[in-house]
């Protein structure tokens, strides 16, 4: 077997990181922090970002349907068809090796699963590949191939690979590397955070004493002054007490600071710019300040459309590329189906279903099936409007007009009369 020796540029020479971060899976950002998969799954908003996308392609449900005609139908009898609904391998759940599939692409830009072929090439199961095993190698027919743990290299057949935005068509950027001084500028943020509540003093306020007053020069007064007050008037059990202050004493709330207002206004922005990373709209990340809530339903199919489509796409081609034999990807395909996330409210689906009924392209079993719901005896009628007539065609004459006759006349008079 002749191969390329040369190995292909990681998900991280292609990013911000260089040659060293692609060997250790890190890079120092100019914010002075070291960036890992780690430290920034440690990160509240990017951990929402990852998961956000790997649970909502892990709930898809997946098919693999047989065409027939211009028709299709759940190819059940498939091996591969039990692979992909029921058991990937001998211990993952198909929504947890989907949601680590998408998890590993989100956070390193690509996925690797060993495919275990039978004698036939038929699929058996799939078993995730850890990405720091993995090296991606380029043959002579310039196909991947895969060297995994040192071992001889693998051809394309036997490794399931999913890949994010690419530079050399092989390997997927790593979106961590990619934007390492963003999270990085984050992690910094955090810890001077972190640390300014750990050494910083943070009162909620101070009692002043007149200048003309005596100092208290024993602090074990100043001590009780004080620890009565927390006892007397702290807590949300205290609120609204009314408190009296003797020897021209009074109470001074402290407010937040300009550098406290600073601080969080700039976590608020560096959540922004990680949301941006992964295209998530601000109010998936619980970023309110400016969410009006008056168009959520376009949003979140804006949502499904925008970013989460092109990941589900990634997913179905991977597998109709790595899973079904090149005889087969004529008459099967894959297919996630988002039907459930782009058809809105109830009452909007209802009144879309009723003007599919009326005009004649949808059926009753057509609509139950897009509720999830059995077809039902007699569902499949196609109504036609009787209003509507072909324009190609001239128009109906009226049926001509005839006299009554005279027994149909005294009929009436007598009515009449």
């Amino acid at each position: 077997m002749f191969f390329s020796k040369h190995r292909l540029p990681s998900m991280s020479q292609t990013g911000v990181g260089g040659w060293i971060s692609s060997l250790f899976g890190s890079t120092r950002s100019e914010a002075g922090q070291v960036v890992t998969t780690s430290s920034a799954l440690s990160l509240t908003v990017l951990q929402n970002c990852v998961t956000l996308l790997s649970e909502s392609v892990a709930q898809l449900p997946i098919e693999l349907y047989e065409r027939s005609g211009d028709d299709r139908r759940p190819a059940v009898d498939h091996p591969l068809y039990s692979v992909l609904k029921y058991e990937p391998n001998s211990w993952q759940t198909p929504f947890e090796y989907q949601e680590q599939t998408q998890l590993s692409v989100g956070l390193r830009g690509n996925s690797y699963s060993y495919i275990d072929r039978d004698s036939d090439g038929v699929v058996q199961g799939l078993y995730p590949l850890d990405h720091e095993s993995v090296m991606v190698m380029k043959g002579p027919d310039l196909r991947p191939m895969y060297r995994v743990n040192g071992s001889e290299p693998m051809p394309q057949r036997l490794i399931h690979h999913v890949r994010w935005l690419t530079m050399n068509s092989y390997t997927g950027l790593s979106p961590i590397m990619l934007h390492a001084n963003t999270i990085g500028h984050a992690q910094a943020i955090q810890q001077y955070a972190g640390r300014s509540f750990m050494n910083g003093t943070v009162l909620s306020g101070v009692i002043e004493r007149p200048s003309t007053s005596p100092p208290i020069k024993d602090q074990a007064s100043v001590d009780r002054v004080t620890d009565e007050w927390n006892n007397k008037f702290g807590g949300p059990g205290n609120t609204k007490k009314v408190a009296l202050l003797q020897e021209g004493m009074s109470f001074k709330p402290l407010s937040m600071t300009n550098v406290d207002a600073a601080l969080i206004e700039a976590m608020r922005l560096s959540a922004l710019d990680i949301a941006r990373i992964y295209k998530i709209p601000a109010h998936m990340v619980n970023e309110l300040e400016r969410a009006t809530f008056d168009n959520i339903e376009q949003m979140e199919i804006q949502f499904v459309i925008y970013t989460l489509m092109p990941w589900v796409k990634r997913h179905e081609q991977a597998k109709t590329r790595d899973l079904l034999l090149p005889s087969e990807r004529r008459q099967y395909f894959i297919e996630y189906n988002l039907a459930g996330l782009l058809r809105g409210d109830q009452a909007s689906r209802f009144a879309a279903y009723a003007v599919g009924r009326q005009w004649g392209w949808l059926s009753i079993n057509d609509i139950r099936r897009l509720e999830n719901m059995p077809p039902i005896k007699n569902g499949d009628i196609y109504l036609s409007p009787l209003n509507m007539v072909d324009a190609s065609k001239p128009l109906p004459m009226p049926p001509p007009t005839t006299k009554a006759t005279n027994a149909q006349i005294e009929d009436v008079q007598r009515i009449l009369s």
